[in-house]
C-alpha cells in the first residue's frame, strides 16, 4: 500500500478545483510563508545550530533573509508575472489575439538538501506557490532538527489541502517517486540526480536538477594575495565548506601559491582566531558519515594549513592541501567540507585546459587585477555561474538565474526564474468568429494569386502587439 496515496490524492483534488489559481490565494500563501520565517526565526536558528553549528548571523544572511527577500519580490511582482504576454503577429494572424498564458503545472515535488535546509527548501517553494501549484515538500532527513521544524511547524502556516511535508529516508523517497508529479525539483548530488531523473522519466515528468560538482578557482599571478586570500577563505569555509557553489580547488602558479599560503593562514586566523575550533562563526560537519569521508580526504597531498579534527564534535579545521595529484580522491569527488586543495599550473592557458577537460562545474571563480584574464576565463569556459574577483554573492540577486549546466544540473530558478520554472507557458490564439470572407484566402482551391498572397502574409512580421 502506498503511504503517500491519500496525501497526493487530496492535493490533486484541490488543484483540480482551481483553488490555487487566483492571485489572491497565491499571495495569501506567500504572506503566510513570510510569517513563518518571521515568527519562528529563533526556532529556525536553533535548528540550524543543532544540525550544522551555524551562528545566528550566518543563519540570517545565508538562509532566512534570502528567503524573505524572495517572498517580498514575488508578492510585489506577481500581477505582472501572471499577466498574459501578448506577442507580435504576422498579417496572416493579424485579426487574432495571440498571447502566452502562464498556468500552474499542478502537483509538484520539491526534494531539498541538508546543507542550507531553509534556503534550498523555501526558495523553490516560493516559486511553486507563486505559480499556483500544489506542493509536496521532502526535506532532508540528515538535517534532523530542521526536518522536524519543517514537517511539524510549517504546515500550520500553509493551506494543508494544497501543501504537505513528507518525512522520508532513501527507501521511502524511492516509493514516493513511483507516483506521478507534474514537476520534480531536486537539489543534491549528481548521483542521486540521475536516480531522480530515471524515476521521473517513467511518467515523462519534467525535472529541475540543482546538482554539485568541483568548482574551480583560478588565481592569476597579477593579484593582491591578501585580498584573494580573504575572499577565498571566507567563501570556502562558510558553512564549514558544505556549500554546493563553494570553490572546490584553486589553480595557480607555484609562485602565487607561495604568496597565497601565508595570506590564507592570516585570513583564517583573522576570521576564526588562533583556535578555530573555539570560534562561534565556524560550522560543523553534518554527521559522522561525512566526517569520516572528509577525514579520508585529509590524507591526500600534504597539509599546509590546518588538518586538525575532532570526531566527538564533528569539527574539521579550515584546511589547505598542497602537492595534490589529479588522481587523488580529493580531486575526483566534490569535497563538501572545509578542505581546499591548491593545484599548480603554469598560467591561464593551462588552467583553462585543466578546467575544460572536466565536467562543467556549477560555479567558476577567477581572481586577477587584469580584466583581460577574467574576460578570457569567462569566454573560454562553461559553468552554471561565474564570478570574477568575488565569491558566490550572485546568490543574493534574484535578478540572476541560478542553475547548473551538464553534469552540474539542468534548469534554473531564483526570482521570476522560479515562477517560470513552475509555470506552463501556454500558447493561445483566439480568432474573431465572424469576417469569414477575409479567411477565404486560405481555403482551397489555390490559384497563383492566392499562393502569392498567403506567402506574402506569412512572411510579413508585424511588430504590433495586439
Amino acid at each position: 500500500m502506498d503511504p503517500f496515496a491519500d496525501t497526493l490524492w487530496r492535493l490533486r483534488e484541490t488543484f483540480r478545483s482551481g483553488r490555487t489559481k487566483g492571485a489572491e490565494f497565491r499571495v495569501s500563501q506567500l504572506e503566510a510563508l513570510g510569517r513563518f520565517l518571521q515568527e519562528k526565526k529563533t526556532l529556525l536558528q536553533e535548528a540550524l545550530a543543532k544540525d550544522l553549528g551555524k551562528s545566528p548571523l550566518e543563519s540570517d544572511i545565508m538562509e532566512i533573509i534570502i528567503c524573505q527577500n524572495e517572498i517580498t519580490l514575488a508578492i510585489k511582482n506577481l500581477p505582472s508575472w501572471m499577466k498574459d504576454e501578448h506577442v507580435s503577429t504576422n498579417l496572416f494572424t493579424k485579426l487574432n489575439s495571440s498571447f502566452i498564458r502562464k498556468e500552474p503545472l499542478g502537483l509538484v515535488l520539491i526534494i531539498s538538501p541538508w546543507n542550507y535546509p531553509i534556503q534550498l527548501t523555501l526558495l523553490p517553494l516560493v516559486g511553486a506557490l507563486a505559480a499556483g501549484n500544489c506542493v509536496v515538500l521532502k526535506p532532508s532527513e540528515q538535517s534532523q532538527s530542521m526536518e522536524k521544524v519543517l514537517a511539524e511547524v510549517l504546515p500550520q502556516y500553509l493551506d494543508q489541502n494544497c501543501f504537505a511535508v513528507v518525512r522520508a529516508g532513501p527507501q521511502e523517497t524511492q516509493q514516493l517517486l513511483e507516483n506521478k508529479f507534474d514537476h520534480i525539483f531536486f537539489t543534491g548530488s549528481p548521483h542521486v540526480g540521475k536516480l531522480i531523473m530515471a524515476a521521473a522519466a517513467k511518467h515523462l515528468t519534467p525535472v529541475t536538477l540543482e546538482l554539485g560538482g568541483k568548482n574551480p578557482c583560478y588565481v592569476d599571478d597579477d593579484c593582491d594575495p591578501q585580498t584573494v586570500a580573504n575572499r577565498v577563505v571566507f567563501f570556502r569555509y562558510l558553512n564549514a565548506g558544505q556549500t554546493c557553489v563553494a570553490l572546490d580547488y584553486v589553480l595557480c602558479s607555484r609562485e602565487t601559491q607561495e604568496r597565497l599560503l601565508p595570506a590564507m593562514q592570516s585570513a583564517i586566523t583573522q576570521f576564526y582566531g588562533e583556535d578555530p575550533k573555539a570560534s562561534p562563526d565556524l560550522g560543523r560537519i553534518i554527521n559522522q558519515k561525512h566526517f569520516k569521508r572528509l577525514q579520508g580526504l585529509l590524507r591526500c597531498g600534504r597539509v599546509a594549513i590546518g588538518g586538525q579534527s575532532d570526531e566527538t564534535t564533528l569539527y574539521i579545521a579550515p584546511t589547505v592541501l598542497v602537492d595534490v595529484q589529479e588522481t587523488e580522491p580529493v580531486m575526483q569527488e566534490e569535497i563538501f567540507g572545509p578542505i581546499l586543495p591548491l593545484v599548480t599550473v603554469r598560467g591561464l592557458d593551462e588552467a583553462v585546459d585543466f578546467i575544460t577537460r572536466r565536467e562543467k562545474p556549477l560555479a567558476l571563480y577567477t581572481f586577477s587585477n587584469n580584466s583581460q584574464v577574467v574576460d578570457q576565463m569567462l569566454a573560454w569556459t562553461s559553468s552554471g555561474s561565474f564570478a570574477g574577483n568575488e565569491g558566490f554573492t550572485f546568490l543574493t540577486l534574484p535578478s540572476l538565474p541560478f542553475g547548473g549546466v551538464g553534469q552540474s544540473g539542468m534548469g534554473r530558478y531564483h526570482g521570476k526564474f522560479s515562477f517560470d520554472t513552475f509555470s506552463h507557458f501556454r500558447t493561445c490564439m483566439i480568432a474573431y468568429p465572424g469576417l469569414e470572407k477575409l479567411h477565404e484566402l486560405r481555403y482551397p482551391p489555390y490559384s497563383q494569386r492566392k499562393k502569392n498572397l498567403i506567402t506574402w502574409a506569412l512572411n510579413s512580421q508585424s511588430c504590433t502587439l495586439l
